[in-house]
């Protein structure tokens, strides 16, 4: 790797623990200190290129300059998205797989998530009322629901019953702990990491299970879900994939489910500190539900930064990108780019009452297209059960927030409130007439 011109690079001879030590402002961290939208570095011993700002997200999703193929650290396989899943693909393969996903996401599916989301909010909430309920003269309420952990339950059920996984009631709790690993395992070291690549072969061993049932027509799954079409996908060369595969890419779409427990308890949180956002989220004149919700993936960390190696040699910005370098994409400070977002650390939905639509300044889940590039095909999934679960938060059910650790912490990844949320005396409101 070489420069055409000038291009700023760290003095360390590796910056791996600056990295851990600053988590989701690593990049924005030295932009800044450079003064330069693109920075060189050494992660893990590799020399790693770092890129930010909007002209680098449409760099970064040309899908003839870079490619997926080997960029993915193993310990971000073996936790987040195991192996062979359709993260790592690449060209006509990539669409091919892409496409079987896309097809899930039908106007009939969306709906009918909609209401499965609506219906195990409800069945929480009875169980929260009758848990959380304490005695008023009491200074102190031992009953506290703590919202995150519940709320990954939730998730878990919504994916399952929506992708055809069977899930009994005795397992909700186990598979849900599993998922949420895989989740918070790939930022993690130690125990964290440890506990996510445990958590993938047990995941990955029962939906591999499944999966074999429904291939031998010994389970019956409806022809409409993710666990019917996955299981039948065929390659390219006309194939079924292996169980291995499948179970991965199954697994791609109940733990992106689990994940937006996350993206709904920093939504609680963005509540409790903005009342005024709650009221107008309860109203929803001019489809504000929408916009707290784009503000929610926008402004709270989830996805610190993506990665992808180069193609074939280019330049861009005085630097040349050779062949197989890895190369960073900041997530995080993009979507907190002052050049694109006015105030970015400021939380105001109502900046997306006019957004352009804008794939490449808006990338919390990927930018660029969804069918023909590496954009999450689950975002209007995320949209969509976000704006069902946040809503039914802010009309459905009362509840009282105690005293709590609230702060979250950008060096951690990925990261939450320190208290997880908690909350206690949940009441369910009367419907309106």
């Amino acid at each position: 790797m070489s420069a055409i011109g000038k291009v700023p690079g760290d003095k360390t001879w590796d910056s791996s623990l600056a990295l851990l030590m600053e988590g989701y402002e690593f990049i924005q961290n030295r932009c800044r200190k450079y003064q330069s939208d693109i920075f060189m570095t050494r992660l893990m011993g590799e020399k790693v290129i770092c890129i930010s700002g909007e002209e680098a997200s449409k760099i970064f999703y040309d899908e003839r300059k870079f490619k997926r193929k080997g960029a993915a650290p193993k310990r971000v396989q073996k936790t987040l998205f195991g192996k062979n899943g359709v993260q790592a693909m690449d060209g006509n393969a990539h669409k091919h797989r892409k496409a079987m996903f896309m097809s899930v996401m039908t106007p009939y599916n969306l709906e009918r998530l909609e209401k499965i989301t609506m219906k195990h909010w409800e069945a929480a909430a009875k169980e929260w009322k009758g848990r959380s309920r304490s005695d008023r003269g009491s200074l102190l309420c031992l009953n506290n629901i703590v919202l995150f952990d519940e709320v990954q339950k939730i998730m878990c059920k919504v994916a399952c019953e929506w992708a055809g996984v069977p899930l009994n009631d005795r397992e909700v709790n186990m598979r849900a702990d599993d998922l949420g690993k895989l989740i918070d395992g790939f930022g993690g070291l130690g125990l964290r990491y440890y506990e996510g690549c445990l958590a993938r072969k047990r995941t990955e061993k029962w939906i591999r299970d499944i999966i074999i049932r429904i291939r031998r027509e010994r389970l019956a799954v409806k022809k409409n879900t993710a666990a019917y079409t996955i299981a039948r996908h065929r390659s390219l060369k006309g194939k079924l994939l292996s169980t291995q595969v499948v179970s991965v890419e199954l697994i791609n779409i109940i733990r992106p489910i689990v994940a937006i427990a996350t993206y709904i308890t920093f939504g609680a949180l963005a509540m409790y500190e903005h009342p005024d956002g709650k009221i107008k989220l309860a109203r929803n004149d001019g489809n504000y539900a929408l916009m707290f919700v784009q503000e929610i993936r926008r402004f709270y960390p989830f996805t610190p930064f993506v990665g992808a190696r180069v193609r074939s040699d280019f330049v861009w910005n005085n630097c040349l990108f050779k062949k197989g370098t890895l190369v960073l994409l900041d997530v995080y400070g993009i979507d907190h780019d002052s050049r694109i977002w006015k105030k970015p650390y400021e939380f105001r939905p109502e900046r997306f009452a006019k957004w352009n639509g804008n794939p490449y300044g808006f990338i919390p889940q990927g930018g660029g297209d969804h069918y023909n590039g590496h954009r999450c095909p689950g975002e209007m999934v995320t949209i969509g059960i976000m704006k069902t679960s946040l809503t039914y938060l802010a009309v459905n059910i009362s509840y009282r927030v105690p005293r709590q650790n609230l702060n979250y912490s950008l060096r951690r990844i990925p990261t939450l409130p320190k208290s997880r949320f908690r909350i206690n005396r949940v009441r369910i409101n009367p419907k309106p007439n």
